[in-house]
């Protein structure tokens, strides 16, 4: 099926006669790897190790196992698999045979959840392990039952083979009639929820994805001895820049898989990670378990990427004391890891900047109110970008593609910045309404729509609480409808009920008599910050529990 983007002949030989693209893609890497280093490794979780031989091998198999299905050149293959060597062959299988791969149907989804996202891409196969999903419904026999057409894989959570799925073992397949399809087409959606809280399909070719990876491997010396360990999820955008920097370095490229009974830093010292990518709190975490288990070493790390959140100077040195270089990166689904620090930065750019990025991608700061003037050195504005790592557009969403970019063709990232005489990006704010809970996009409206169906809800408006772990958590305030008060478990129960993912539900809870409001009636929940900062109400912090559709209640206030 013919795609709408942003691909553009002229734009793309420019970025090709400057390097910033080139004609191999995902897959091509992995072949010249193949070649050049057969018996290197290349791919592990738990259960797997594999080469770079093994793993071309195994792209193979799966690439003829989705043809033999009937798919086409440009047709979607969906993915509801957790951290596993399978979703990197996936990934490389359709960028072979020109297929289109989302990776994006999150453990946090129901299965219903999911069922939408894959009608949204009118995929035409999913490749699904069991029980992967919040409420653990079988999403294949949903799709059976609505888009019997679909072509469906059903994976065990084990890591053994699959009855109707290519194990690595697989005998060769024949290779001689391959002909590259280049690394200009569409290989790649991620959906991120944006700034709605509706998914977006972001859109990437090869070249978008690799030209980002290129720059970092360039600057920070990525090589063959490189060992690069993704905590964050294969579900996640940032796993997909860690793989595209092994392809290009040759580095194995390790998933966040632990071995029964580990814990990730055992994981991260067993694989003998030297490159560790993740969010802050993942650092906070590793930091935790090293302290816990006495040790003074941070195992053979040398370099770990921090992105999603700001990293603490406490944090930063902890690191720098032990060896470790943090690597402060600031980007977004839609033109990946663009702006990081560089190995040479001191302590107060790492903590106080984003740095200043690679070639792929330029960034401008615009005058929020108009997005059309650019702003001078010093000064707060809306951060805008272009370059060879931004997407190609949204998914069958002409609209949100159109409205994305200033008349200038300028990406708007919805994120407040500036940027020093340097080119060091400094992250100050957030246009848009969203809480990042330890990496992750939560959306106050879907919340506040929600919590306002239940009876003895008259209003609800949600904000962040700041949390040393996790950067921020989310806070429900209502005011009710009537002398009834709803307590906290009706209301997470209700939240539950009518869809609201565990992963989103609100950790504090406050009710009260009445919300500050403009003068056309909106919330301010800017005076809502406020007030809660000053003391004027402290929010209970609550838990729910899924399993027991229950919550707990313990006690008032916390990090706010």
């Amino acid at each position: 099926m013919p795609l709408l983007t942003l691909h553009d002949p002229v734009v793309a030989k420019r970025y090709h006669d400057h390097g910033l693209w080139r004609d191999e893609g995902l897959y091509d890497h992995a072949a010249r790897q193949a070649k050049m280093i057969p018996d290197a490794n290349a791919l592990r979780d738990s259960c797997r190790r594999l080469t770079w031989r093994q793993l071309e091998r195994w792209a193979r198999a799966i690439a003829n196992a989705l043809a033999e299905t009937g798919l086409k050149l440009g047709d979607r293959v969906a993915m509801a698999l957790s951290n596993r060597a399978e979703s990197v062959a996936v990934m490389l299988a359709c960028s072979r045979n020109g297929y289109i791969c989302s990776p994006s149907l999150h453990r946090n989804y129901t299965s219903l959840e999911m069922l939408s996202l894959v009608h949204e891409l009118d995929a035409a196969a999913v490749i699904v392990e069991e029980e992967w999903s919040a409420d653990g419904s079988d999403l294949i026999k949903l799709l059976q039952e609505t888009d019997p057409n679909v072509a469906c894989f059903s994976i065990s959570k084990e890591r053994k083979l699959s009855k109707d799925f290519p194990g690595w073992e697989e005998q060769d397949v024949d290779n001689s009639e391959y002909r590259s399809l280049g690394a200009d087409k569409i290989c790649y959606v991620a959906f991120t929820s944006g700034t709605t809280g509706t998914p977006k399909g972001v859109m990437h070719s090869d070249n978008t994805i690799l030209a980002n990876a290129r720059d970092l491997v360039s600057d920070w010396c990525h090589s063959r001895d490189t060992v690069l360990l993704s905590l964050s999820p294969l579900s996640h955008h940032i796993a997909w820049v860690g793989f595209a920097q092994a392809l290009i370095a040759g580095a194995e490229f390790v998933v966040n898989d632990p071995l029964e009974g580990m814990d990730s830093f055992d994981w991260m010292e067993e694989v003998r990670a030297n490159y560790v990518m993740g969010v802050p709190t993942h650092a906070i975490d590793l930091l935790a378990q090293q302290r816990e288990k006495c040790l003074d070493s941070f195992g053979s790390v040398k370099v770990f990427y921090m992105a999603g959140a700001p990293i603490s100077r406490s944090t930063a040195e902890e690191f720098i004391l032990q060896g470790v270089t943090p690597q402060n990166v600031y980007g977004m689904t839609e033109n990946s890891s663009h702006q990081y620090t560089h190995p040479g930065d001191d302590t107060d750019i790492i903590v106080g900047t984003c740095g200043r990025g690679g070639p792929s991608y330029q960034v401008k700061i615009f005058d929020p109110e108009d997005n059309a003037v650019s702003m001078a050195v010093g000064n707060v504005g809306e951060i805008g970008g272009r370059g060879a790592a931004l997407m190609l557009g949204y998914f069958g969403d002409q609209k949100s593609t159109e409205i994305s970019f200033n008349r200038d063709g300028w990406f708007m990232s919805g994120d407040l910045g500036r940027l020093d005489a340097a080119g060091n990006l400094e992250i100050v704010g957030r246009v848009k309404d969203i809480i990042i809970r330890g990496g992750r996009n939560i959306h106050p409206r879907k919340i506040e729509d929600l919590a306002v169906r239940h009876p003895s809800i008259e209003k609800a408006a949600v904000i962040p609480v700041k949390d040393s772990r996790l950067g921020e958590k989310v806070c429900l305030i209502i005011v009710p409808s009537g002398d009834e008060l709803p307590d906290p478990d009706m209301v997470l129960r209700h939240l539950y009920s009518s869809g609201l993912s565990a992963y989103d539900m609100p950790e504090y809870y406050a009710a009260l008599a009445e919300f500050p409001l403009t003068a056309s009636g909106k919330i301010l929940k800017r005076a809502l910050l406020q007030q809660m900062n000053h003391g004027d109400f402290a929010p209970t912090s609550v838990r729910f529990n899924a399993s027991l559709n229950t919550t707990t209640v313990s006690g008032e206030g916390g990090d706010c």
